[in-house]
């Protein structure tokens, strides 16, 4: 059996669509719908662009390498609704072989198919808002055979209007809101709308950060949105460590030998000053994309050089 048309569409909604490769929130780069290069179907390389005929083609490889066997032999006789729902939650957990909703599901017993499918909604030992609405459709689709993608989004408070992005996910108010803080923080205005993001800030930022510059508030954007938040929450503790330590040379070597063990260790405030050093640079190599954003304007070939690792 393989993933239907819809089912495939549906895949596309909860993962979302990108053409031209950008990394993940952990720094992975990717593809397509949500493929990596651990996906064994393609080599991730930064500034690769593919067109959506070569991003179904790769999807159907993915599903007819990865996902499709391991759900047919998980879910033996599985119709094609089934069959589609178990796919997407494998394609998002990789774990269709072990999870126990799946035995409930042998048997009928779709009170615990429920209740265990909903069981995997964390994401880094935190509940994500937005694993949680897909688990929600994926029992609907196990059990109704409500495909999410052939239902259209509620309109939205006043519209676009050309003046709001075009959301490419399905988020929440508390999503939205969440974001428009992350622009805001980083310097973007979002707009007075609070139901939606300023087109102008979607653009701005996705040109500062290499991405494809629609307007569109997609997987890319949001991804790199939360890359950008997170390099500058590091950012700031790696900054007060080297300080610290910086500022640890003034004291005076006689009063470490007044400590067992520690005598003669004049060295210890210039070890701590390197181990400091050290972690901002290995911060600074993980957020290197962050780094060509923040330096594109001034320094643009600085910028392409780091973006080609």
């Amino acid at each position: 059996m393989q993933t239907s048309a819809k089912g495939r569409a549906d895949l596309k909604l909860h993962e979302g669509e990108v053409l031209k490769a950008y990394r993940d929130p952990v720094g992975i780069l990717t593809i397509g719908v949500g493929l990596t290069s651990a996906s064994g179907v393609v080599k991730v390389k930064p500034g690769m662009v593919i067109t959506r005929e070569e991003s179904d083609r790769l999807l159907s490889l993915a599903l007819n390498r990865n996902y499709e066997p391991r759900v047919a032999k998980a879910m033996p006789k599985a119709k094609q609704h089934e069959f589609d729902a178990g796919v997407s939650f494998d394609f998002n957990t990789g774990a269709v072989h072990r999870a126990s909703w799946v035995k409930a599901w042998k048997i009928l017993d779709w009170v615990e198919v429920e209740r265990r499918m909903k069981l995997w909604k964390k994401g880094g030992g935190k509940v994500l808002p937005g694993v949680v609405r897909r688990r929600e459709a994926e029992y609907r689709l196990l059990r109704f055979g409500e495909y999410a993608s052939a239902t259209p989004p509620p309109p939205r408070a006043g519209g676009y209007n050309g003046r709001l992005a075009k959301l490419a996910l399905k988020l929440d108010q508390a999503e939205i809101a969440a974001i428009r803080d992350g622009f805001r923080k980083l310097g973007f205005d979002p707009g007075p709308a609070t139901d939606g993001i300023a087109v102008q800030a979607v653009r701005a930022f996705q040109a500062k950060h290499d991405l494809t510059v629609d307007g569109i508030l997609g997987r890319a954007t949001l991804s790199t949105l939360q890359r950008a938040l997170d390099a500058r929450a590091k950012a700031k503790p790696a900054a007060v460590a080297t300080g610290a330590t910086g500022a640890a040379t003034a004291v005076p070597n006689d009063s470490l030998n007044d400590i067992p063990g520690l005598s003669g260790l004049s060295w210890a405030p210039a070890a701590a000053l390197g181990v400091a050093l050290a972690i901002s640079l290995v911060l600074a190599w993980r957020y290197r994309d962050q780094i060509a954003a923040t330096i594109q304007s001034p320094m643009p070939r600085l910028a392409a050089f780091l973006r080609r690792f």
